[in-house]
């Protein structure tokens, strides 16, 4: 059998603001790639997620105007792509009731421009990772490296048809370690977001199907508080879980089939592909090196309490 072909969409001379050297090819076969971007992002993920628990959060958005409660995620998320309305912040972040976000946007800018809002969110994280890692872990040149090893896969992403991602691109990089890795990992959170609604779209789920499927594997919220958090209701919630039994996704005891589990297997793998270009680029070494540290600095904002007791399953 043929080996699979190489990323034919990343050639070399395509530049954008803010890459590093140009042309440079991957390293890696796509199948490695994708297992190593699945890996990378558990262990990054935790460095970025953890501002929208902090509380130093939701003090720096009311500091700017934002008023308390929902209205700091939507807006914070959303403030890259400019003062949008809420169907393309619905549409981009797929999976929450376009009601709840039609709450808090565009009434967000009518309060705080997006780049007050920008300025308050790297405040936010700036002030939460330093409370969670500590002062020692902050100034270490572990901490360094891990950012210039981010920032690099980052700088590997390219932004067509990523709409969250290419709009975090176009920021200027923080110039502190801390703050370059929690850029660097949101930039990589986005990217493999932007390629999982895609998959999700393809294999034909809308954001409530999505979201009650994803509660269902087990790996995601618990369902009352996926309920809460995305804003959909017992009675919506209910419906979609008659479509997906109906459609033999789940079974009557709202579990996964073993056809709604294929089905969101091939959208994980469909994503681990989509997200395998910078992993290639930044090849296997620096990416395990950069899977190692990660993985350490998550470890240490996890123990220090950066998320909630009872909201995702088995934590």
């Amino acid at each position: 059998m043929p080996a699979r072909p190489h990323f034919l969409s990343h050639f070399p001379g395509k530049v954008r603001k803010g890459t590093g050297p140009s042309g440079r090819l991957p390293s890696m076969d796509q199948d490695d790639a994708s297992k190593v971007a699945f890996r990378c992002n558990r262990v990054l993920e935790p460095l970025h997620s953890m501002v929208y628990f902090a509380p130093e959060a939701e003090q720096f958005y009311t500091e700017a105007g934002l008023r308390p409660g929902r209205m700091g995620y939507f807006a914070s998320r959303s403030a890259p792509l400019g003062p949008v309305g809420p169907g393309t912040v619905a549409a981009t972040f797929f999976n929450f009731n376009p009601e709840l976000v039609a709450r808090h946007i565009p009434r967000a800018w009518t309060l705080a421009t997006p780049e007050r809002v920008l300025e308050a969110r790297l405040a936010a994280a700036d002030a939460a990772l330093r409370r969670l890692l500590g002062a020692d872990a902050i100034d270490s040149a572990e901490l360094a490296e891990t950012a210039n090893l981010a920032r690099q896969a980052a700088e590997g992403c390219l932004p067509e048809g990523r709409p969250l991602y290419a709009a975090l691109a176009d920021l200027d990089w923080p110039e502190e370690p801390h703050l370059m890795l929690w850029h660097a990992a949101s930039q990589l959170r986005e990217f493999r977001g932007d390629g999982h609604i895609a998959a999700l779209v393809a294999a034909g789920f809308n954001g409530l199907t999505a979201i009650v499927t994803h509660t269902a594997t087990g790996k995601g919220f618990l369902e009352p508080i996926a309920k809460k958090l995305r804003g959909w209701s017992d009675e919506q919630w209910a419906g979609a879980i008659d479509h997906l039994r109906e459609a033999g996704l789940l079974d009557a005891d709202g579990e996964l089939t073993e056809q709604g589990a294929a089905l969101r297997a091939e959208v994980e793998a469909v994503t681990n592909r989509a997200s395998a270009v910078p992993w290639s680029l930044l090849g296997a070494e620096r990416c395990e090196r950069l899977h190692e540290l990660a993985r350490g600095l998550s470890r240490a904002v996890v123990s220090a309490g950066a998320f909630p007791d009872g909201v995702f399953a088995g934590r």
